[in-house]
């Protein structure tokens, strides 16, 4: 089948998921949900399932702004709506006096439940509210489990969507060129710094592609894809624009306004 032939060989086997959750909802003419996905799961979900087969989806993560999203598969006669999506937004009560909590650390906690990391969306802060989504098949679980964020007992309690913290990141859009579509190209081109530079944040562990530590400079880059770069910041592929008269790559790639939500 030469829908592998769009994607990265390490993608084959959420794209051999996407599949069968789709001929499972084909056979069955009953919706299948996922658990949350980034956003470069989201475009091969786009990519494989397509618009035009009698099978539709669609993504919801809690928020309009939501990064990662679960994904509902459905018969294109099926209307869905928010409450398919099984998700619970969860704001921490800790004493905001005494102590700060950071990104990581809410992160770190949620991760050592032994709860996998499709099972939660996003992370929210606004000062010193912090909220997080949750699937809602473990939310008795994480009620009793989650106790402590690092020294701060925590406790958590259920809001409506309605009360999420809106912290739409703004993105600076920019077009950029490259030679290629390596990493090491990709970085050096969207951060303004040397590729000799570039490869050696790749060779030192600090830069991650969709959450995922990538230590190969030749790694090739895609559509939709999360870059973050220690020490640099974030920034995200938005659209891969094909190549110049020059034979380079014309890329649109965001990176988050400074003081943006």
């Amino acid at each position: 089948m030469n829908i592998y032939q769009h994607f990265r060989t390490e993608e084959r086997e959420f794209i051999d998921q996407v599949l069968n959750w789709k001929s499972n909802v084909e056979n069955t003419y009953a919706p299948k949900l996922t658990d949350f996905l980034d956003p470069r799961e989201q475009q091969i979900l786009k990519s494989v399932i397509g618009q035009d087969s009698g099978i539709l989806f669609a993504l919801f993560g809690g928020t309009p702004s939501a990064e990662r999203k679960r994904a509902l598969i459905f018969p294109d006669y099926y209307e869905s709506d928010e409450d398919d999506f099984q998700i619970q937004l969860f704001e921490l009560e800790y004493p905001k006096k005494f102590v700060t909590i950071e990104h990581p650390q809410v992160l770190g906690s949620l991760m050592s439940l032994g709860v996998k990391r499709g099972k939660f969306g996003d992370i929210l802060f606004e000062d010193d509210r912090i909220q997080f989504l949750a699937a809602k098949e473990i939310e008795e679980y994480i009620s009793m489990q989650l106790q402590s964020i690092g020294r701060a007992s925590v406790t958590l309690k259920k809001q409506p969507f309605s009360q999420a913290v809106q912290t739409a990141e703004v993105w600076k859009e920019s077009t950029i060129t490259t030679s290629s579509l390596r990493l090491d190209t990709v970085i050096s081109a969207i951060y303004n710094i040397s590729r000799q530079k570039s490869q050696l944040f790749i060779q030192q562990g600090l830069v991650k592609v969709n959450w995922t530590q990538i230590e190969n400079p030749s790694f090739e880059c895609q559509q939709c894809d999360i870059i973050s770069v220690r020490g640099q910041g974030r920034s995200k592929i938005i659209e891969i624009d094909g190549k110049t008269k020059k034979d380079k790559w014309r890329i649109m790639a965001g990176r988050p306004q400074p003081g943006g939500k």
